[in-house]
């Protein structure tokens, strides 16, 4: 069994409001060295044994149905569950 680890963020031409309201807000509250954040998320998968190749099956995940390629990047880990 593997679990993925797959982090996704906005491509950096897309506006992100959510991570621009939160570092506006630390800067506010004193934390003015805070340049920018930007906000992504973070999904697992566990994956039961297969034949099939790993790698193929998250990209296919991802590109099908997890991430919306046109404004968001991603990467992942695999590792042993």
């Amino acid at each position: 069994m593997k679990k993925v680890k797959i982090y996704v963020t906005l491509k950096e031409s897309i506006i992100e409001p959510q991570g621009t309201a939160a570092s506006n807000t630390l800067k506010q509250i004193g934390y003015e060295e805070v340049q920018s954040l930007r906000v992504g998320k973070y999904l697992e998968l566990t994956i039961a044994d297969t034949d099939r190749d790993i790698d193929t099956i998250v990209k296919e995940a991802c590109e099908k149905v997890l991430v919306n390629t046109i404004m968001e990047n991603y990467r992942y880990e695999i590792e042993e569950a």
